[in-house]
Formats: structure tokens, sequence, C-alpha cells
């Protein structure tokens, strides 16, 4: 009896060894896997806030400095010609624009005024007229009205004449900004012939052709002849509406010189 007893309490703490050992190991896994959550959870954060801020940086760069950097990296030494290109054709486009806008001019109202003129007090009062008003078209008015007392024939021959000076007029400073058109992809090329030969020269030195060694070359080869083309598209654009303008206007202008002529006529101008 005391044999089985004994027996029965040797089992008992066997069990509960056995139950203690595995309770022990459970808390100390948990444990280890705490700790390790604990230290790794910091740095995987950390990593994460680490590639929002890069990304937020990334989105947050202005056109401004994106340009500035592109800039930088076509190497100024070229860029600064192909800068050089764009202001100053830029400068000249713009101005052409003001002037073609402020040439403008409404001249089915300034023929209904010469007409008014002419019936209400004569030639003076229609180149008073003329005189106040603004375009190359009052202008035109102006010389052929001046010369009247000459005859029909010598008015026409005056507003054929002075037209083609107001389309001179129009059309001056046209050249410049057709040659920074042509010029900016010139210098952008230039930029990449001198950027390959660069690249070459690395790979001589070298011996070998590396990615690394002949990337900075390549890179300003590309960036300045992208920049180029860019500033000729910009340019063309300007030009060919300048283009489109000018020749709006010297069609208002010639159709506006035929109906001077007929009012003329119907005023019994002699010729």
């Amino acid at each position: 009896m005391m044999k089985k007893l004994f027996a029965f309490i040797a089992v008992i703490g066997m069990l509960y060894i056995g139950v203690s050992n595995n309770a022990v190991a459970q808390d100390q896994t948990d444990e280890t896997t705490t700790e390790v959550a604990q230290e790794t959870t910091p740095a995987v954060v950390a990593a994460d806030v680490e590639e929002e801020q890069a990304a937020a940086e990334e989105e947050g760069k202005s056109l401004h400095s994106q340009l500035k950097q592109k800039f930088i990296e076509g190497d100024p030494a070229f860029m600064s010609f192909v800068l050089i290109a764009l202001i100053l054709g830029l400068a000249m486009a713009l101005e052409r624009v003001i002037y073609l806008n402020l040439s403008t001019s409404n001249n089915k109202k300034l023929l209904v005024k010469v007409e008014e003129a002419l019936d209400n007090g004569g030639i003076e009062a229609a180149k008073e007229v003329c005189r106040n008003t603004r375009g190359p078209v009052a202008s035109i008015f102006y010389q052929g009205l001046d010369r009247s007392e000459e005859g029909l024939d010598v008015v026409e021959k005056t507003v054929v004449a002075y037209g083609g000076v107001q389309a001179g007029l129009l059309e001056k400073g046209l050249s410049w900004i057709a040659l920074f058109i042509a010029l900016a992809p010139m210098l952008g090329f230039m930029g990449t012939v001198i950027g390959m030969i660069a690249a070459f020269d690395a790979i001589e030195v070298a011996g070998d052709i590396s990615p690394a060694l002949v990337a900075g070359g390549i890179k300003v080869a590309l960036i300045t002849t992208v920049s180029g083309l860019v500033v000729a598209i910009i340019l063309q654009i300007f030009y060919n509406y300048c283009v489109a303008k000018i020749d709006s206007i010297v069609n208002s202008m010639e159709d506006a010189s035929i109906s001077l002529i007929d009012i003329l006529v119907k005023h019994n101008l002699k010729k």
C-alpha cells in the first residue's frame, strides 16, 4: 500500500514538474517574442518614416527646383547658352505679340468715322480722325487722304506703298526669333557632341567600358539636347502666332484700303 502511494505521489510530482517546465518555456518564448517585436518595431517604423519623408520630399519639389537640378546636371557651361537663347527669343517674341495686338483695330468702325468726317468736315476732318486713331490702317488712311488733292491715282499708289511699309514694320524682329529657333537645337546638339566626346575620352583613359564611367557624359548629352528642343518648340509657337497675326492684319489692311478708295470715289474724288 505504501509503495502504491509513493508511486502515485511520484507520478503526480513528475506531471507537475513537466507542466511547470512547459509553462516556464512558454513564458520565456512569449517574452523573447515580445522583446524581439519591441526591438524590431521601432526599426521598421523608422524605416517607414524615412521612406514617407523621402516620398514627401520628392513630391514637394517645385518645378523650379527640378529645373535647377537638371540645369546643373546638364552642365551650366552648355545649358547657359540654351537659356540665353530662350530669354532673348522670348523677349523678342513677347515684344512682337504686344505690338501686333496694339496694331489690331476695328477697321469697320474706322471706315464709318472717316466717311462721316468726309460728309461733315471734308478731307481735313477725316485726316484728324485718322491722326487720333492708333494702328497701321489709320496711318495708311492718313497718308492716302493727305495726297487726295493730287488725284485718285496718287492716293492708290500712296496707299499701296505705305501699306508695304506698315507690313515691313509688322514683320520687324521675326528674323531674330527665327534665328533663336534655329540656334537652340544647335546649341543642344553641340552639348551632345561634346558630352559624347567626354564619355569616349573617359573610356580611352580607363581602357574599359563601364556604364558608370560614361554615364556623366551621356547625361550631359541628353539633357542639353532635350533643353535645346524644348526652347525651339516654345519659340516656334510664338513665331507661328506672330506670323498668323501679321497675315490677318495685312489682309485687313488691304481690305480697308480698297474700302477707302471706294469711299473717296463715292465723294467724287477725281483721278
